[in-house]
Protein backbone atom coordinates (compact mmCIF):
# COMPACT_ATOMS: atom_id res chain seq x y z
CA UNK A 1 0.00 0.00 0.00
CA UNK A 2 1.73 3.44 -1.29
CA UNK A 3 2.09 5.92 1.50
CA UNK A 4 0.14 9.11 1.39
CA UNK A 5 3.19 10.36 1.68
CA UNK A 6 4.34 9.94 -1.78
CA UNK A 7 3.34 11.41 -4.96
CA UNK A 8 -0.02 9.81 -6.87
CA UNK A 9 1.91 8.92 -10.25
CA UNK A 10 4.61 8.68 -11.01
CA UNK A 11 4.95 10.90 -14.64
CA UNK A 12 7.80 11.10 -17.04
CA UNK A 13 9.10 14.51 -17.75
CA UNK A 14 7.21 14.96 -20.83
CA UNK A 15 3.89 13.85 -19.20
CA UNK A 16 4.23 16.43 -16.56
CA UNK A 17 5.06 19.46 -19.20
CA UNK A 18 1.89 17.56 -20.82
CA UNK A 19 -0.53 18.29 -18.17
CA UNK A 20 0.43 21.63 -17.08
CA UNK A 21 -0.14 22.63 -21.23
CA UNK A 22 -3.50 21.02 -20.63
CA UNK A 23 -4.30 23.05 -17.72
CA UNK A 24 -3.00 26.15 -19.47
CA UNK A 25 -4.60 25.47 -22.74
CA UNK A 26 -7.88 25.11 -20.15
CA UNK A 27 -7.83 27.94 -18.76
CA UNK A 28 -7.14 29.95 -21.67
CA UNK A 29 -10.80 28.16 -22.77
CA UNK A 30 -12.20 29.66 -19.87
CA UNK A 31 -10.73 33.33 -19.63
CA UNK A 32 -11.83 33.52 -23.61
CA UNK A 33 -15.24 32.78 -22.54
CA UNK A 34 -15.33 34.95 -19.87
CA UNK A 35 -14.06 37.62 -22.39
CA UNK A 36 -17.52 37.43 -24.43
CA UNK A 37 -19.97 39.96 -23.73
CA UNK A 38 -22.85 38.61 -22.09
CA UNK A 39 -25.51 38.63 -24.31
CA UNK A 40 -23.37 36.75 -26.70
CA UNK A 41 -23.23 33.44 -24.20
CA UNK A 42 -25.09 30.45 -25.63
CA UNK A 43 -28.45 30.42 -23.88
CA UNK A 44 -27.04 33.03 -21.61
CA UNK A 45 -24.85 31.05 -18.95
CA UNK A 46 -25.78 28.92 -16.45
CA UNK A 47 -24.17 27.44 -13.20
CA UNK A 48 -23.87 24.50 -15.20
CA UNK A 49 -21.51 26.17 -17.12
CA UNK A 50 -19.63 27.35 -14.05
CA UNK A 51 -19.56 23.54 -12.78
CA UNK A 52 -18.43 22.29 -15.91
CA UNK A 53 -15.81 24.60 -16.36
CA UNK A 54 -14.11 24.08 -13.02
CA UNK A 55 -14.88 20.73 -12.62
CA UNK A 56 -12.73 19.98 -15.63
CA UNK A 57 -10.15 22.79 -14.61
CA UNK A 58 -9.98 21.10 -11.08
CA UNK A 59 -9.47 17.56 -12.47
CA UNK A 60 -6.60 18.90 -14.52
CA UNK A 61 -5.16 20.91 -11.70
CA UNK A 62 -5.29 17.79 -9.69
CA UNK A 63 -3.85 15.69 -12.82
CA UNK A 64 -0.69 18.09 -13.00
CA UNK A 65 0.07 18.23 -9.19
CA UNK A 66 -0.43 14.92 -8.64
CA UNK A 67 2.76 13.83 -10.19
CA UNK A 68 4.98 15.65 -7.90
CA UNK A 69 2.86 15.65 -4.52
CA UNK A 70 0.33 13.25 -2.53
CA UNK A 71 -2.87 12.89 -3.77
CA UNK A 72 -4.51 14.63 -0.69
CA UNK A 73 -2.08 17.52 -1.11
CA UNK A 74 -2.91 17.46 -5.02
CA UNK A 75 -6.32 17.54 -4.12
CA UNK A 76 -6.34 20.46 -1.71
CA UNK A 77 -3.75 22.41 -3.84
CA UNK A 78 -5.87 21.97 -6.84
CA UNK A 79 -8.90 23.52 -5.54
CA UNK A 80 -7.21 26.52 -4.28
CA UNK A 81 -5.64 27.27 -7.51
CA UNK A 82 -8.48 26.89 -9.39
CA UNK A 83 -10.38 28.84 -6.63
CA UNK A 84 -8.11 31.64 -6.90
CA UNK A 85 -8.52 31.75 -10.87
CA UNK A 86 -11.64 31.58 -10.25
CA UNK A 87 -11.59 34.96 -8.08
CA UNK A 88 -9.58 35.99 -11.39
CA UNK A 89 -12.24 35.20 -13.92
CA UNK A 90 -14.94 37.27 -12.07
CA UNK A 91 -12.43 40.44 -11.66
CA UNK A 92 -11.89 39.95 -15.77
CA UNK A 93 -15.77 40.28 -16.01
CA UNK A 94 -16.11 43.45 -14.39
CA UNK A 95 -14.39 44.65 -17.36
CA UNK A 96 -16.23 43.19 -20.15
CA UNK A 97 -19.82 44.47 -21.77
CA UNK A 98 -22.45 43.10 -20.00
CA UNK A 99 -20.98 41.25 -17.31
CA UNK A 100 -20.09 41.46 -14.21
CA UNK A 101 -18.36 39.70 -11.35
CA UNK A 102 -20.72 37.91 -9.13
CA UNK A 103 -19.41 35.75 -5.63
CA UNK A 104 -22.49 33.25 -6.59
CA UNK A 105 -20.40 32.09 -9.98
CA UNK A 106 -16.91 32.12 -7.97
CA UNK A 107 -18.78 29.97 -5.61
CA UNK A 108 -19.63 27.65 -8.18
CA UNK A 109 -16.46 27.70 -10.03
CA UNK A 110 -15.27 26.59 -6.76
CA UNK A 111 -17.34 23.61 -5.79
CA UNK A 112 -16.78 22.56 -9.45
CA UNK A 113 -13.25 22.40 -9.17
CA UNK A 114 -13.77 20.47 -6.19
CA UNK A 115 -15.81 17.59 -7.47
CA UNK A 116 -13.44 17.69 -10.74
CA UNK A 117 -10.38 17.12 -8.61
CA UNK A 118 -12.20 14.62 -6.31
CA UNK A 119 -13.45 12.66 -8.96
CA UNK A 120 -9.60 13.02 -10.48
CA UNK A 121 -8.40 11.62 -7.13
CA UNK A 122 -10.86 8.64 -6.99
CA UNK A 123 -10.23 7.75 -10.51
CA UNK A 124 -6.23 7.33 -9.86
CA UNK A 125 -7.12 5.34 -6.43
CA UNK A 126 -9.13 3.20 -8.73
CA UNK A 127 -6.68 2.73 -11.17
CA UNK A 128 -4.09 2.36 -8.56
CA UNK A 129 -5.93 -0.75 -6.82
CA UNK A 130 -6.92 -1.86 -10.32
CA UNK A 131 -2.91 -2.27 -10.96
CA UNK A 132 -2.20 -3.65 -7.54
CA UNK A 133 -4.49 -6.58 -7.89
CA UNK A 134 -3.44 -7.61 -11.90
Amino acid sequence: MRSTSEPATRTSGWGHRLAWVAVALWAAVIFAVSARPGSTLPGGYSAQGHLGEYFILGALLFWALSARRTRRDALVLAVMLASIYGITDEVHQHFVVMRTPDVTDWGLDTVGAFLGALTAHALGRLRARISRSA
